[in-house]
């Protein structure tokens, strides 16, 4: 009679185990019935919930450039300010010369800045009519904050691989019913003067700061804010 019984058990165990997951898995995920309820909602209260969760998703965001570059000045002006010069401050009141398509070329400001960018020239990006733009290479004009449609016109791999999430940092959840997510754009990392990365030699590196010793057997564990890899 015992063995008649058992598998009955197991089936109302598992029975209360499922439903008691369920209520768990309903109160975790925001909507209460009654939320439900006063959006006409009739069907399963759990369904709902659970479908409610499914869907909610946090926004993804990408870094972006706020405008035009601004100039810190590092001298006071006669008043003793310091300023901030914007591009057009000077490039307004004087016609662009196209003749001058390396920093070498120049006698005034931004002579000497690296510059290093295949076969581009200063007016490939700037924009010659409107220095507060930047130019595509059909001519016309994209604002600074969208440099990345720039750099996306001729860096089609790498933009193709931005959009995989096979290149470029990201911080935040991956899954995005938990949280947002924060994508870096093309010129957090690299200069758009001098895009390429230096070369170097791969060295033995320094002992990492969170490397510790987290277990009796020596076993190396990563350390972050107070957690470690084993946990």
């Amino acid at each position: 009679m015992l063995m008649g019984l058992l598998p009955v058990l197991m089936i109302v165990t598992v029975g209360m185990r499922r439903a008691h997951e369920e209520r768990e898995d309903a109160q975790s995920v925001g909507p209460t019935l009654a939320e439900l309820k006063a959006v006409g909602r009739s069907a399963d209260p759990v369904e709902e919930i659970r479908r409610a969760k499914q869907t909610r998703r946090f926004p993804v965001e990408i870094r972006r450039p706020t405008g035009p570059p601004v100039i810190e000045l590092t001298e006071p002006d006669p008043l003793g300010r310091m300023g901030r010069v914007a591009c057009t401050t000077c490039h307004s009141v004087r016609p662009p010369n196209l003749s001058n398509q390396q920093p070498s070329d120049l006698d005034e400001f931004h002579a000497g800045m690296p510059f290093e960018h295949g076969r581009l020239v200063c007016y490939s990006c700037h924009n010659p009519g409107n220095a507060d733009t930047l130019r595509l290479a059909d001519g016309r004009a994209v604002e600074y904050p969208q440099v990345m449609t720039l750099c996306g016109q001729c860096h089609g791999p790498q933009a193709r691989d931005y959009r995989r999430y096979s290149h470029g940092g990201v911080n935040g959840y991956w899954d995005l019913t938990r949280g947002g997510r924060v994508r870096a754009n093309c010129i957090d990392c690299h200069d758009p003067h001098v895009p390429r990365f230096p070369k170097m030699i791969p060295t033995f590196k320094p002992k990492e700061r969170f490397l510790v010793t987290t277990r009796d057997d020596h076993t190396p564990g990563l350390r972050f804010g107070g957690g470690t890899g084993h946990e």
